[in-house]
């Protein structure tokens, strides 16, 4: 199990959040709706959608929001979406990934090749730069759940790969087949995750200056304004010194 790591710095600078809580809440009802639709509209009986439910829930989404996203799916009046990945390289050689849900695979892949070419990235090939992340399950606590040793405990007991605990909380990896399972064993030890969700952990990460991060924020902003896309992560890493001056 490892110790503090800037895993925030990593995917998302620190204390960054959606443009708006309306986009948040769209992102979140459409993986409600696809995983719904994809598999049992009983959360119970659907680990892709309850863990789905769980992170709209962590992320204060209103009740009547999620059964209206699951009653989509069972409808039928709920758009044909397809996953998809797409990958490329941002300023400073930072690599990237992004994830889309689309019902128009030309219009998605169109825009955000235009995105990337605008703010001094490139868009690539499947594969250009995944191999660079791996799949993982990732489980976020407040530090108030206890202290390192309590967490690292629980962690242990529910299946999980490793553990990173500092200041601002405490970040759960596990395999992401196991993500369902771990997260349940652990909210019966710790209660209730911050967040609960899917994510690519870069297995190296790439270090920039000021001028750089700069520009690398402005493409992920503007990949995030994208409304089929529904998750950015990037490999990069800033220092303190830096985060100070954005």
């Amino acid at each position: 199990m490892a110790g503090h790591s800037k895993w925030a710095n990593i995917q998302h600078r620190k204390g960054r959040q959606d443009a708006a809580r309306s986009k948040l809440f769209s992102r979140l009802s459409k993986e409600i709706t696809v995983a719904a639709k994809m598999g049992d509209p009983d959360p119970d009986k659907n680990p892709r959608l309850r863990l789905a439910v769980k992170e709209a829930k962590a992320n204060s989404m209103p009740k009547d929001n999620i059964e209206r996203a699951i009653s989509k799916a069972t409808g039928g009046g709920a758009e044909d979406y397809e996953e998809i990945r797409y990958e490329g390289y941002g300023p400073g050689g930072v690599a990237i990934i992004v994830e889309a849900m689309t019902d128009n695979r030309n219009r998605t892949a169109s825009n955000l090749r235009s995105t990337f070419a605008k703010y001094g990235g490139n868009l690539g090939e499947t594969g250009s730069v995944g191999f660079m992340f791996d799949r993982m399950g990732q489980i976020l606590y407040p530090a108030s759940a206890g202290d390192a040793d309590r967490v690292i405990e629980a962690a242990i007991e529910a299946g999980a790969t490793d553990v990173e605990s500092g200041e601002d909380g405490h970040v759960i990896w596990c395999e992401f087949s196991d993500l369902a399972e771990v997260s349940n064993v652990l909210e019966e030890a710790l209660g209730e995750a911050e967040s609960t969700r899917l994510v690519w952990k870069p297995q190296t990460v790439t270090e920039l200056d000021l001028d750089g991060a700069q520009k690398l924020f402005k493409l992920i902003d503007a990949l995030e304004d994208d409304d089929d896309v529904q998750s950015v992560t990037s490999n990069f890493e800033i220092s303190d010194a830096v985060m100070a001056q954005l």
